[in-house]
């Protein structure tokens, strides 16, 4: 397939209505053939990631930002099921511990960054640091940020440093290394009601379902205000955002996958040099006369 993964991606410094992109997209896939795609996807990718580790010059950063039920778990369940786990670490953030509020809201993802060759993979990631604290601006205060003691003091300034600071912790990992992509999974209204009821009708996806979940759900339309904005204000050509159709699982995993590969094919990956030839001759013939 030939689709054009260009159009999920949001552009430097331009406007984003999430209304203007897919939710329900296929991609020119069925179930069939998307599945054929993402085994293909999977041996390329352990290929590259192979190479990645040994040439020892990257690291790769992968955050997956979503609403609930959207596919995250499915996404890196799918996509990164052939990554030998030595060279790949998952990490989720839950909200944040005692400890963690000890110190600034980036210290906690800093510590889980991936070292050279190296690729991590964020279930969300400090991004919640300018979504759901957005849309629940009280739970600032357990930060104890000195002049912001209260919810009236957060005000337009505060969000727009913590945008500008995000883009400069990504730009200098950028700088050392690291390559960063952001994936935000966009799923419709519609279908997380029906991902949602599915839980709390099979009996083993009710683990799954949290009440907490109709909490967010509820607050819609300030979260999706809060997605535009951080997508508008945080998509850099050295940290760019996609915006992936999540309604059909099956194109989201493919698309996840491709542009991840994408990636791979840019970074100009080498094996580091052998031995020569007479060494490697000399410790052959050492070896069988062993």
């Amino acid at each position: 397939m030939n689709y054009n993964y260009s159009k999920l991606l949001v552009k430097e410094d331009s406007r984003v209505v999430l209304s203007n992109f897919p939710t329900l997209e296929d991609g020119g896939y069925n179930k069939k053939t998307a599945k054929e795609e993402i085994k293909n996807n999977i041996k390329e990718l352990k290929k590259f990631q192979e190479m990645f580790y040994a040439d020892d010059r990257y690291s790769l950063l992968i955050i997956l930002q979503a609403r609930d039920a959207a596919g995250k778990d499915g996404v890196i369940r799918h996509v990164m099921s052939g990554i030998n786990p030595q060279g790949c670490m998952v990490h989720s953030f839950k909200t944040p511990t005692k400890n963690e509020l000890e110190h600034d809201y980036f210290w906690r993802h800093y510590r889980e960054l991936p070292q050279r060759g190296m690729i991590e993979i964020f279930n969300r990631s400090h991004y919640e640091n300018v979504l759901a604290t957005k849309v629940n601006p009280q739970w600032i205060l357990n930060e104890r940020i000195p002049g912001y003691g209260s919810v009236d003091k957060i005000d337009q300034s505060f969000w727009d440093n913590r945008y500008e600071s995000i883009n400069a912790i990504e730009k200098h990992l950028y700088n050392n290394g690291m390559r960063i992509l952001k994936f935000f999974l966009n799923i419709s209204k519609e279908e997380q009601k029906q991902r949602f009821l599915d839980r709390i009708n099979e009996p083993d996806k009710n683990w799954k379902f949290s009440s907490a979940d109709l909490q967010a759900r509820s607050q819609w339309d300030d979260y999706t205000a809060a997605y535009e904005e951080m997508l508008s204000k945080t998509s850099k050509q050295y940290a760019p955002w996609y915006v992936i159709p999540a309604d059909k699982k099956f194109f989201t995993r493919v698309a996840v996958g491709e542009i991840i590969l994408e990636l791979f094919k840019s970074l100009d990956l080498h094996y580091p040099p052998a031995e020569s030839p007479e060494i490697l001759e000399k410790a052959k013939v050492r070896l069988e006369n062993e």
